[in-house]
């Protein structure tokens, strides 16, 4: 190896002044403390944000991410703020498509259709679904396993004073809101989510496929889409949208006895049309990882309560310190466990906590303003780390 390059890395990885291991000199791309990485405050086009992510899974699973600038191919315009939480399951392929591919299909979109709008959402969520089924009929020879890999995908824009939030699965963002009587800053869900452990999710199912009486299985006390998983909507999972995908050589637990017709899950986002108020103060967008351990007005207490500057690092590390509580544990011996085993005691964990500066909330799209772009990173040290 070049003394050049390992200079570089050096450079890269070297214990900073604190004792902690940063992924670099500079905050521009966020930090690495271990297995969790931050970036504790940044600048968007309508605010400040922070995000954060600790990883659980030996490959972390969850992507994520915050585009503030040009939300099209053209420099005209419109400008605003995309925000991206992908939590994948069964590996890390679909939610780092959806991250490298989501956005350039929403700019794509709204270029052809010059403004923002639900369709348009709607559109670059159906090219990135398609995008991905693509890679996976491509991979199908040599890696079948990819079939049974997918994401959900919750989606926040911020254009010309409105808040669209798009979601699959069971991520979910939630406003925070001042009651200006009280003083106090009140928790308004915005996403609608596709668990199957909701009831009302299980009879939408039961609607769409009334003549399969196991579309929605209990399972070890879990409700599960066909004995197998929690969601019911998702970008991915292929081998229950595509009944020749549902077959040898796909691992005997993923396939199903009869053929399907049409497809088990959906890919159609609940997309919802927010027009922002002066009242509103941020919004947290997070996996379901923080919302095990943390309940909307709790979340939002939190955010509220404390300094804006490493916020969501503060939900994640509440978050974990529940997850310790519940098991009996100390949080400083939770730290300790190793990626991989870290999974039986929580879920990766992205959050980003997005404040909204009314003056520039409600700016003309028009206003042009610097691109930005932050993508929530994972661990790629060697297995055996300094615990943190």
């Amino acid at each position: 190896m070049t003394s050049g390059l390992m200079n570089f890395l050096r450079a890269c990885f070297q214990p900073g002044a604190d004792g902690l291991v940063h992924t670099s000199s500079s905050d521009s791309v966020g930090r690495q403390d271990g297995l969790l990485w931050y970036k504790d405050t940044g600048q968007h086009v309508n605010g400040e944000f922070s995000m954060a992510v600790v990883q659980a899974n030996n490959l972390l699973e969850d992507q994520s991410q915050i585009e503030s600038g040009c939300l099209s191919m053209q420099d005209s315009g419109p400008y605003g703020t995309f925000i991206g939480i992908y939590d994948g399951h069964g590996g890390p392929e679909t939610s780092r498509f959806i991250n490298e591919h989501l956005f350039q299909n929403l700019k794509r979109f709204t270029s052809e259709h010059q403004s923002m709008s639900v369709e348009v959402i709607r559109k670059a969520f159906q090219a990135t679904e398609e995008g991905f089924l693509s890679v996976v009929t491509r991979q199908w020879p040599t890696k079948p396993q990819i079939a049974a890999v997918g994401s959900c995908c919750l989606v926040g824009v911020i254009c010309s004073g409105t808040l669209y939030v798009a979601n699959l699965g069971d991520s979910r963002a939630v406003l925070g809101r001042l009651v200006r009587s009280t003083g106090e800053v009140l928790a308004i869900q915005l996403s609608a989510e596709h668990n199957v452990s909701i009831e009302s999710v299980r009879q939408e199912m039961q609607s769409l496929h009334p003549d399969d009486s196991q579309i929605v299985v209990l399972k070890h006390n879990v409700w599960r889409v066909k004995g197998l998983i929690q969601i019911s909507r998702s970008i991915g999972d292929v081998y229950l949208k595509k009944s020749e995908f549902n077959r040898e050589p796909l691992y005997a637990k993923f396939r199903l006895r009869e053929p399907f017709g049409k497809p088990i899950l959906s890919a159609d986002p609940a997309i919802s049309v927010h027009h922002l108020q002066p009242d509103d103060q941020f919004i947290i967008f997070a996996s379901d990882g923080l919302w095990e351990h943390l309940s909307n007005q709790g979340a939002v207490d939190i955010v509220q309560n404390h300094p804006r500057n490493g916020i969501a690092r503060r939900l994640v590390k509440t978050a974990l310190q529940e997850a310790a509580k519940k098991r009996e544990m100390r949080y400083s011996d939770l730290k300790k466990i190793d990626r991989g085993v870290r999974r039986h005691f929580h879920d990766d964990i992205s959050v980003a906590v997005v404040f909204l500066d009314s003056n520039l909330v409600s700016r003309a799209s028009s206003v042009k303003s610097p691109n930005i772009s932050v993508k929530g990173g994972g661990i790629s040290l060697p297995t055996k780390t300094t615990p943190t």
